[in-house]
């Protein structure tokens, strides 16, 4: 690996290649409509609460804590991408 790649840079090459701006743009768009109203608000709460907000024990296994890590990313992904949908409004 060279210096400073932690092994996963593929993968937002990988998202921003496969969809055009203006698909990226409806998707942001989208995505801030569907977490604006209060069930949308909830389940981001209730997703945030399994991921970002938990913490896994010293006696937690390589395996788990990828996983952990893997839904960090995704949650992490749909705020993002519902905030940018937000200021592009």
């Amino acid at each position: 690996m060279p210096p400073g790649d932690s092994g996963w840079t593929w993968l937002d090459h990988a998202a921003a290649s496969s969809h055009g701006d203006d698909a990226v743009q409806l998707l942001s768009r989208q995505a801030a409509r569907l977490f604006a109203t209060p069930d949308g608000e909830a389940v981001l709460h209730h997703l945030k609460s399994m991921t970002i907000d938990r913490c896994l024990g010293p006696e937690s296994g390589d395996n788990a804590l990828r996983h952990l890590e893997g839904q960090r990313h995704l949650v992490l992904h749909l705020l993002a991408l519902a905030a940018r949908g937000r200021t592009g409004m």
